[in-house]
Parts: C-alpha cells; sequence; structure tokens
C-alpha cells in the first residue's frame, strides 16, 4: 500500500509546528517529515514534539546527518522514541551537505565510509547488540544500550549517486529520495538498491520513499515553477506536482509505478498556508490514491 505524507519544512518558526503536525494527525495522513536542516530546527526535538502531540501520524526524519552525530547518541534517541511511540517513528540517516558539514568541521574525508561503518554500527545497536567497532569513523568499544527498542525500528539511508545507492541496499532497510527524482530516476535507484542487496544477501521488501515539490490552487504552475527554479530543478523534466488535489493524485501514480512506497508531498519553502496544505494532501490527495 502506498503511503502519502507531507514535510513540515523547518523554514517555519518552530512554534508554528504543533499546529502542522496536529494538522496532519487530524486529516489522516500517513506520514509527516521533518529535516534537520543546518541551521534550522534540530530533527530529535522536533520529531520528538510532533509525536507528543499528535495520536496517530507516522514522523520521519529524512534524514540526520551522521557527521554531526555519534552513532551512539542516534541509536539512544532512536530508541527512545521508539519505546515512547512504538512503531511511530522512522528517524533516517545520511551524508549531510557536504558545505554544512564543512562549516562546523565535520566533513569526513570518505562520506561513503563513514555512512557504511555508521549504518552498520547503528543496526547493532538498535537490535540490543553489544557493539565493538574499530572503524576509520566509528569507534566502539562494548557498547550495549540499556533500553533498546523493543521493536527495532527500520534504518532509512538517504541515497542519490550511485555508490550510496547501492550502499543503501546492503545496510539499510529503506531509502530517502531526494525532492527532483524523476519516475525514471526511482526506477534507476531501484536497480542500484537491488544491486547492493544481492551483493549482501538481503531478502524482504526495501521501501523507498521520494520527496516530490507540490503546489495547490490558484496559480500552482507558477509557484512549482518557482520553486524548482529555486532548487536549480529542470522544470520541463517529470519533478514537481501543481494543480487539484485529484491531478496531484493521479501525478502520484507515476512515482508509485516506478517504485515508491511513499510519496512525500513537499511544499515550498513560502507556502503560505502550511497548516491548509497538510489538511489537502490529507483529505483531497490521500482518499484518492490507491
Amino acid at each position: 500500500m502506498t503511503s502519502v505524507g507531507a514535510v513540515a519544512r523547518p523554514q517555519l518558526p518552530p512554534e508554528r509546528l504543533r499546529s502542522v503536525a496536529q494538522a496532519a494527525d487530524d486529516v489522516g495522513l500517513d506520514e509527516l517529515w521533518l529535516w534537520e536542516d543546518c541551521f534550522l530546527q534540530g530533527g530529535v526535538a522536533s520529531a520528538a514534539a510532533a509525536l507528543a502531540w499528535t495520536q496517530r501520524v507516522r514522523v520521519c526524519v529524512g534524514i540526520l546527518p551522521v557527521p554531526l552525530r555519534n552513532v551512539a547518541l542516534t541509536a539512544m534517541e532512536t530508541a527512545t522514541l521508539e519505546r515512547m511511540f512504538p512503531r511511530r517513528v522512522a528517524l533516517g540517516v545520511g551524508h549531510g551537505v557536504q558545505n554544512w558539514m564543512a562549516q562546523v568541521g565535520a566533513r569526513p574525508a570518505s562520506p561513503l565510509t563513514l555512512l557504511r561503518e555508521y549504518a552498520e554500527a547503528l543496526r547493532g545497536l538498535l537490535d540490543g547488540n553489544e557493539v565493538t567497532a574499530a572503524g576509520r569513523y566509528v569507534s566502539l568499544d562494548a557498547v550495549r544500550l540499556d533500553w533498546p527498542p523493543t521493536s527495532a525500528p527500520p534504518i532509512w539511508v538517504a541515497g542519490e549517486g550511485p555508490k550510496t545507492l547501492r550502499l543503501t541496499g546492503e545496510v539499510a532497510d529503506g531509502t530517502v529520495l531526494t525532492g527532483g527524482t524523476t519516475p525514471d530516476a526511482v526506477r534507476r535507484a531501484r536497480a542500484l538498491i537491488d544491486e547492493g542487496r544481492a551483493a549482501a544477501g538481503r531478502s524482504g521488501h526495501h521501501h523507498v520513499a521520494v520527496y516530490v515539490p507540490t503546489a495547490f490552487g490558484a496559480g500552482a504552475t507558477q509557484r512549482l515553477a518557482a520553486e524548482l527554479h529555486h532548487w536549480g530543478f529542470d522544470a520541463s523534466a517529470d519533478v514537481g506536482l501543481a494543480g487539484s488535489p485529484e491531478q496531484v493524485a493521479d501525478g502520484i501514480g507515476r512515482w508509485v509505478e516506478a517504485g515508491a512506497d511513499s510519496v512525500v508531498l513537499q511544499p515550498a519553502a513560502d507556502d503560505p498556508d502550511p497548516e491548509g496544505f497538510m489538511q489537502t494532501v490529507g483529505t483531497g490527495v490521500r482518499p484518492l490514491v490507491a
């Protein structure tokens, strides 16, 4: 079954998150997504608050940049939220924006090596194991969580380039694809993920989530074009959705057919009514998506 989500973008002041999260919960959205963009809202603090303010919506952070966080801390935070709010949280991890990582003195020489070591250690910790690691970046000496999650949550990893996408297939339970990913790019990503899974001997379903820039209502086409220009996306490519809820719901099918399990609608940073965006997605789009 396809999950339909929406992003509460961190350009909103943190005090606005409560009403946006509650709007997403009230209208039956499957997923509320948060970003930990430098230097805006913290992903874990925002997720904890959103979970406490809501009853059913799944809260996903896509993503926590691994150079900023010791893996033991990420495991502790994830386990704490999972025990408090069972099966309602998913914290994704990824390289982070390398320029931002350089700003805070945390840019690794080999982001791919760091991500591999990190994801493998995180999996072991969330499974309740004692983990010892002596990698290039991740160093743990007999670390075990005292309060592991009662049911280990999935580990989602963000990927874009071929090497990272293969890695997500090897070490992760799901992959987060950035905005600007066309349906054809989802198909190519699925193939690379499957290569990684085959190399690692992994079985079972691998969840793929993709962000899709979206605009509703009057002037939606123009507002979407401005948003795509802001991100440097090719406006002639199939990278966004605009129009009525019916048109957006119909368009979501292209990403689903390409292999996306979660389609996460991404409003513009200057969307004047983020609560209304959640309501439109939940009441106008979600019921039309099979």
